[in-house]
């Protein structure tokens, strides 16, 4: 088996760097930027010998002069190419959470601390179609690049691209990033599925989904138990589901959200049906807690509730078994 020479390691480190996770910012230093011919600087270049070769077989002086003056113009192109990236500061900005097979944003922070102007800077992440920019100098933008979810947990944004080919498009510089940055993927939620009857009532000053006899608050389902005096007959007249009058009062709905109230699911199907219940249970305006093995969230409700109890969910591991 041929082992590597020191030099060729260097050159194999120097290829592969941003494979591994940079907490950031990241400077595009001279020795991260990577330029080729593209497609068409390659038939340009054939272009060129071809007048090359035809002044040479003619003596033609005009043709000497076209050649020489397209191909240093191309030469020039280069050092353009590469000052289109060099010197460009990159960050992670944040990441809007979502749910299982929906796509993730993630923010990045372009910023341009040199004293001319950046054209045409693409994103590219994975097949996801690329994000152009343009940095005047000492500005910064912040560019939101997707990437496909299909399970529960933390999404990283991965190995991605920033690459230009101005002025000309003779030439392509690209740079490869890892920045470290992670998108919460909720699990998706299942079918809609009614809400276990464990639902308390507690005393509540402020409670305006209770079982008050005040001003009329809005409907919600019957459950089992509820007063005959608070449903709502017109709707079964119309053979409609059967609700229940809900007034302002000093008593507000709690329900515990819990794992053991699904055994005849497996896993997966159990977190995403109590996705479904938090946001069935959001909507709803109840204070409810969650119940998961090795983790209890006490009850509150509000959009900062919520995303702890979906966070909750989409890292959720189930804890090894204990030794006999």
């Amino acid at each position: 088996m041929q082992t590597l020479t020191l030099r060729d390691r260097f050159r194999l480190a120097r290829f592969t760097r941003g494979l591994g996770t940079e907490p950031g910012p990241v400077t595009l230093e001279r020795s991260r930027i990577f330029i080729l011919p593209t497609t068409t600087g390659l038939m340009f270049a054939m272009v060129l010998l071809v007048m090359l070769l035809g002044s040479i077989n003619y003596t033609n002086n005009m043709g000497y002069m076209f050649s020489f003056l397209l191909g240093s113009m191309a030469l020039v192109s280069i050092f353009h190419t590469y000052r289109n990236l060099a010197g460009l500061r990159f960050s992670m900005g944040k990441a809007t959470p979502v749910f299982a097979g929906e796509r993730a944003g993630f923010d990045i922070r372009v910023s341009n601390p040199s004293p001319y102007t950046h054209y045409a800077i693409e994103l590219i992440v994975g097949g996801e179609p690329p994000v152009s920019v343009d940095l005047e100098p000492g500005h910064e933008k912040t560019v939101t690049v997707y990437r496909p979810t299909t399970s529960r947990g933390l999404q990283p944004l991965g190995r991605w691209k920033v690459s230009s080919t101005v002025p000309l498009g003779l030439f392509c510089a690209w740079a490869h990033l890892d920045l470290h940055g992670n998108c919460v993927v909720y699990p998706r939620p299942g079918p809609r599925r009614p809400v276990p009857q464990t639902a308390v009532y507690k005393p509540n000053q402020s409670g305006d989904k209770g079982r008050g006899v005040d001003d009329f608050a809005c409907f919600r389902p019957y459950r089992p138990g509820d007063s005959p005096r608070h449903l709502f007959w017109k709707a079964v007249a119309r053979e409609q589901p059967l609700l229940v009058k809900q007034f302002g009062g000093d008593r507000a709905d709690e329900l515990w959200l819990d794992w053991h109230d699904l055994r005849d699911l497996d896993t997966e199907a159990r977190l995403s049906q109590l996705c479904r219940w938090v946001l069935d249970a959001e909507q709803q305006q109840l204070r409810y807690g969650l119940h998961l093995p090795g983790l209890q969230l006490e009850m509150d409700r509000g959009s900062e509730h919520r995303h702890h109890c979906l966070q909750a969910l989409a890292q959720f591991r189930l804890p090894p078994p204990a030794d006999d």
